[in-house]
């Protein structure tokens, strides 16, 4: 029997989307297949519902007098919806395009596992064929689905037609300057020569979508298509950077205004380039390194659309801080430790951050307390122009008298305190050269010499011991500093370990020559609700150097318990301590340390043996707890600490432990 022409479920193919790429709005919802096969079997539903529900079923080569209906079912049994006509079917089958049965037997098979309602010997609806239908598409195999019914004697055959998709045989990928090609090779590694499967390519689609999405980037896959000879295409949009527009903000009305930083002082500080992928993340990156700039109180980037296209200006609107001016404070010499006003110091200073709109640092300050006096002039070009590695330039001149109680403490009651005064200029280079790294570069010229309390010019102390290398009132010294730094991150219990070697130049023969090295290590972790700290300190010198430049060990930053220098000083010196902490409530913090220090036996290799004249034990420990607080200061600490001589002592100091 003939295929019974007036009982026909008809489907219209189904085929990957040929869409246009996507614009930029178009960019927020993604291009998936199964949205264009939704399309396509809705269409098919309308051909299947015209057709079906009004005519009758009967033999077609019966005469007579008119067939008679099939008998109606209504409500809610069977699945179909009411009033909806029901026709029997007495086989189901699944066949190739042309009829014939499909060369590979587990596509056959599919496609009759995707087939929910229709079975042998049941009453169907349009509804339950169509969904039928769907299924089958759904499976991600098949191209096509078209169903047939056919009059046999035995009755209604319904016949699924089907059109499996092609072998996969290659990939076309464009628009994708950003996702590694790496990322689809594993995609498709396993599918050559199998049947192109539209479940599995929905699946890459959404990954491919996923990796933009997890990366802050704008992009998608828009558009899909098979070509002849098994050939995938896909197309990805991606918003590309037209343009960047600097735009100043008044920082009381908001309003448009002329800034004082020139625009490629701010453009170079950005990663994000006209002509790049637009990346959030990058984006918000760049906002936070112009804030670390230290010149902008706000910065917004906005992206804007350009027209139709898959590109986006980027609008920068920045709000910036006063460049400059005069402040006052205060703060504690750790080098004074009697009397009424201990180590109080006041400062005066003036400042511009932004010099010439080019953000350039120039300090100029002046402190001032019992016997210390510093004057310090520094200017600073943190990124030198028309370098590409980041490189600043810092130029320092510094006049200084401070005590010199870390190395000539212990002074005798007849005998007035020694100050150290020092005349230092010099100029530096510091880059980062690696991720976390960076280093330093520098040449510094010192002129310094001990003075009594009168301020007088003096070369030995009170136990006969030299105060300068050379045996003239002053040393001079030109050091040439190199320094690396590594820091894990900001944090101060973050791992970080800094190297500094320092030579004296003897550029004239009354010039001392020497080689200094020294190291710190920090290294913290979290213990449940506490935090471990460990830090260790270390360095030697080799040469002539000045006594008051040996290393001292004791005091606040050293070895707790102790004062100021008092364990010991000396040629080379190693410095250990512990502590762990823990929040107590709000900003306050409790702390419980331990230290040691010594100075490796090198105290009497010092020129004059400071340390030994004073009888200095040359090595020691201490313990204690303390209390520390957050301020604007940074943390303030207040500690309590016993030394290995049962001596007790506060210390008191404003931020981290060197």
């Amino acid at each position: 029997m003939g295929p019974r022409r007036d009982v026909r479920f008809v489907s219209s193919g189904v085929k990957l989307p040929c869409a246009a790429p996507a614009s930029a709005p178009a960019l927020l919802s993604a291009a998936l297949p199964f949205a264009h096969i939704g399309r396509a079997i809705d269409a098919a539903a309308r051909h299947v519902a015209r057709g079906l529900p009004r005519l009758p079923v009967a033999r077609a080569d019966t005469a007579g007098p008119p067939p008679t209906p099939l008998p109606r079912r209504h409500g809610k049994d069977g699945g179909g919806g009411g009033g909806e006509e029901r026709v029997l079917i007495s086989e189901v089958a699944v066949r190739g395009k042309d009829g014939e049965p499909l060369e590979r037997p587990e596509l056959e098979a599919a496609a009759a596992a995707a087939l929910r309602a229709c079975r042998p010997n049941a009453a169907l609806t349009v509804r339950e064929v169509q969904e039928d239908v769907h299924r089958v598409v759904e499976s991600g195999l098949f191209r096509s689905c078209m169903p047939v019914a056919v009059d046999t004697r035995d009755g209604i055959r319904l016949v699924f037609e089907v059109e499996p998709n092609q072998d996969f045989h290659g990939l076309v990928f464009e628009g994708a300057n950003m996702l590694p090609s790496k990322f689809l090779e594993d995609a498709f590694r396993d599918r050559h020569g199998k049947i192109i499967n539209i479940r599995h390519l929905d699946q890459v689609i959404k990954s491919v979508n996923g990796w933009y999405q997890e990366r802050g980037l704008t992009g998608l896959v828009s558009y899909a298509e098979i070509l002849s000879g098994g050939i995938l295409r896909l197309q990805v949009s991606e918003a590309e950077v037209n343009n960047i527009n600097i735009r100043f903000l008044d920082r009381r009305t908001g309003e448009p205004t002329v800034g004082k930083t020139q625009p490629e002082t701010i453009l170079r500080q950005l990663t994000t380039k006209k002509g790049q992928a637009y990346n959030r993340a990058q984006v918000k990156r760049d906002v936070e390194t112009i804030l670390t700039m230290g010149i902008m109180e706000d910065v917004t980037i906005i992206p804007q659309p350009v027209g139709d296209s898959n590109k986006v200006d980027l609008v920068m609107n920045l709000v910036e801080r006063p460049s400059g001016g005069f402040s006052a404070g205060g703060g504690i010499s750790s080098g004074i430790t009697n009397g009424p006003l201990s180590g109080l110091i006041g400062s005066f200073a003036y400042s511009h951050r932004n010099v010439f709109g080019r953000n350039k640092k120039l300090n100029l300050s002046l402190e001032r307390g019992q016997i210390d006096s510093i004057f310090r002039l520094n200017y600073t070009d943190p990124w030198i122009d028309g370098d590409n590695k980041r490189t600043s330039r810092t130029i320092m001149v510094q006049n200084s008298r401070t005590p010199g109680t870390l190395i000539h403490g212990g002074d005798h009651p007849d005998h007035g305190p020694i100050t150290i005064g020092r005349v230092t200029a010099g100029i530096e280079y510091s880059r980062p050269f690696r991720p976390k790294w960076s280093g330093t570069l520098g040449l510094i010229f010192q002129h310094a010499g001990a003075r009594d309390d009168k301020g007088n010019p003096i070369i030995r102390d009170f136990y006969n011991s030299q105060l300068t290398a050379s045996g003239n009132a002053y040393d001079d010294t030109l050091l040439a500093k190199l320094e690396s730094v590594y820091t894990d991150s900001g944090d101060y219990s973050s791992t970080m370990f800094v190297v500094n070697i320092e030579q004296g130049l003897p550029v004239l023969p009354e010039w001392l020559s020497f080689n200094r090295v020294t190291a710190r290590l920090r290294q913290g972790c979290e213990i449940g609700p506490a935090r471990l700290l460990l830090s260790a300190s270390g360095g030697h010198v080799e040469g002539n150097f000045s006594p008051h430049e040996a290393f001292a060990i004791g005091g606040t930053n050293s070895v707790r318990g102790y004062e100021e220098g008092a364990v010991g000083s000396g040629r080379s010196y190693a410095v250990g301590s512990g502590e762990i902490s823990c929040r107590m409530f709000g900003p306050l913090e409790g702390v419980v340390f331990g230290d040691y220090g010594s100075d490796l036996s090198s105290g009497p290799k010092v020129p004059g043996d400071p340390a030994g004249a004073r009888g200095k034990p040359g090595s020691g420990y201490g313990y204690g707890v303390g209390i520390r607080v957050d301020s604007p200061l940074g943390p303030l600490r207040l500690e309590y600490a016993f030394n290995d001589k049962q001596a007790r002592r506060f210390h008191f100091g404003v931020g981290y432990r060197n």
